[in-house]
Order: C-alpha cells, then structure tokens, then sequence
C-alpha cells in the first residue's frame, strides 16, 4: 500500500520533490539460494524514479532480515527478547542454559542469523516450559545458581499455567490467528463448539479436556484459570509466546472443523455463543436440578456432546458453513 505526503531531494529532478513509499518485490541470493523479497522504495511524484531517503537503507535491512528468517523458519530478534522475559534469564545465563557459547545469545540480538539447528533449540524453549527446565537441568554446573533458580522457578509457574495438553493450545493458537482478539467468554464456547464439531466431522474429540456446565454455558476450567493470569490482551503478553507457531501441528481434517467454526460461530460475541449453549441439550441436562445462578462444576460428558452433534449434523450438514448458520439461526429464533 503506498504511503503519500512526505518530501525529499530527488537528485534526477534536482529539486525538493514529495515521494510516495511503495513495495517491489526483489530476488536476492543468499548462501547460493534465490528469495524473493518485498522491499519498499520511495518513488519521486515528478518523474517516477526511485529516491534515496533517510532511514530507508535501515528500513531495507529490517525488511531483509524478517523475511529471510520467515523463509527459514529462524526465531526472530523479538523471540529471543520473549524467551529472556518469559523465563526471567539474562543473555550470557541463556546461552549457556541452551547449551550455547557465553556470547551467542548477544550475537543474535545484535543481529547475527542463528543457525537452523540453535533457531530451533530456541523456538521449542519458548514454546515448551518443560524443555527449557530439561535444558536447565542439563546445563546447571555452567550457570550461576541464582541465575539457574531463577529460570528454574519461572519454568515451574509456565508449566502450571498452561498445564493444558499441547492439543489444546494449538487449538488456542489457531483460533487467534484466524480471528485475533477473542474474549475468555467468546473462546470458552468456540471451543466447545469445536469439540462439537469435530464428533460431527471426524467421529472423535480434537482434545480430551473435559468442559463444566457453568452458569454462562460450558467451560474449560484449566483454559479458564490460565487466562485469567493474562491481566490484559494475551497476545500482548510475551507469555503468549508459548501459544505461537503450535498451530503447525494440527491435521488438515482439524483445521477444517475450527476453519467452519470460526468462520460461522466466530462471528458472534460471547453472550450471544452463550445464548446458543443454553439451548443445547448437552448444557442443559448438566444443570438439571441447579437454579440459574448456582454454580457448578458438573461435568458435560463427551458422550453428550458427541450424540447431540452427531445428530445435528445429520439434520443439518455441518460439513458446510451454510448448515452451521442455518442451525444458528434455527437456535438464536
């Protein structure tokens, strides 16, 4: 998209002239390998040729460097920022705890491309508390015991925070890349209606937690209590690290079942997904003899949610995205 409305000196039109940033893709080769990159030029108004422009080059490099590590799969500079954060470790603590040399963590923060190889160490530290605590062990005699406890001890809080199964997170994960920003309320109940679907589609559960028949509609209490430790926007909280680049490991038949929830479902708040639940059969028999406002941790059986979705799939179709709406639509009436 092009950005208008700043000047420069243009030195083919010899004079102060207003540019407009644009993206050109370019083919660049690295280590014998041909990319493809899209960089941005500032292109004169006057006579279309490109201009030199004060922190254009910086922008270039920054530009080079993400794309190439997104190619490659390399952990980012932020990424290894998070993991320092996440586990309370300063860099030379790091290096060593990875197994690394004392100085290779400041390396890559200053810029230097990590190989595959260390790229992935880190990428599953950050996205694995019980690894980094393995890593840890494993290398205890090189760290400083304060530096070593400490690591230690947020390793143990991130373990008992998303003691959730890995499905699950990558469950998670992939539900907010696909909408973004998605409230406790609104994500309790896309993943029930993603367990629901999946019987409906596949015949078995995407993930084997239990949900409870709460007063606002089904609830995971594990994803509730690990949510509510997120003070503001998760994605924002370098902790959400460990939720990201999970999602890579689910099947094509799972992504297509949150695929058709998020995109029917997903469309709605948290109240209204709630009003949805209440009138389902699999909530409902679960508060049987509980007044409107007593809670409740009764369980939901999967064996409910299976027989209720089974069912209305049969009725509805909901292996297309017009049948799910036709059965919102019959529900919220």
């Amino acid at each position: 998209m092009a950005e208008k409305g700043r000047s420069d000196f243009c030195t083919v039109c010899r004079r102060e002239t207003e540019y407009t940033l644009q993206k050109r893709n370019m083919i660049k080769m690295v280590k014998d390998a041909e990319y493809t990159f899209s960089i941005t030029v500032a292109v004169c108004d006057q006579c279309g040729e490109e201009m030199s422009i004060p922190g254009l080059m910086d922008r270039n490099i920054r530009e080079f460097d993400e794309q190439y590590r997104a190619y490659e799969g390399i952990v980012s500079v932020d990424d290894i920022e998070k993991l320092m954060k996440i586990y309370k470790i300063g860099k030379a603590p790091l290096s060593l705890a990875l197994g690394f040399g004392e100085v290779t963590i400041a390396r890559y923060l200053s810029g230097q491309i990590p190989s595959k190889e260390y790229s992935d160490i880190m990428r599953r530290a950050l996205s694995s508390p019980a690894f980094m605590k393995q890593k840890l062990y494993e290398n205890k005699e090189r760290i400083a015991s304060a530096a070593y406890n400490k690591a230690v001890e947020a390793a143990t809080q991130l373990e008992t925070l998303f003691s959730v199964s890995d499905k699950m997170l990558r469950v998670i994960s992939y539900v907010f890349e696909r909408l973004g920003e998605v409230t406790p309320l609104m994500l309790q109940k896309l993943l029930y209606f993603i367990q629901g679907e999946s019987y409906a589609l596949n015949g078995k559960p995407m993930f084997h937690e239990n949900c409870q028949a709460w007063v606002h509609g089904p609830v995971y209490p594990e994803v509730y209590d690990m949510f509510r430790d997120f003070r503001y926007n998760p994605i924002e909280d370098a902790r959400f690290a460990i939720f990201e680049g999970t999602e890579d490991e689910l099947t094509d038949e799972e992504r297509r079942a949150i695929d058709l929830v998020v995109n029917t479902f997903g469309v709605y708040g948290g109240k209204v997904l709630e009003r949805i639940t209440h009138e389902e059969t699999p909530w409902k028999l679960a508060r049987r003899g509980y007044a409107d406002r007593i809670p409740s941790d009764e369980p939901i059986p999967m064996e409910n949610i299976a027989t209720y979705y089974t069912e209305k799939n049969a009725e509805y179709d909901f292996s297309k995205e017009e049948g799910l709406r036709k059965y919102i639509s019959d529900i919220l009436q």
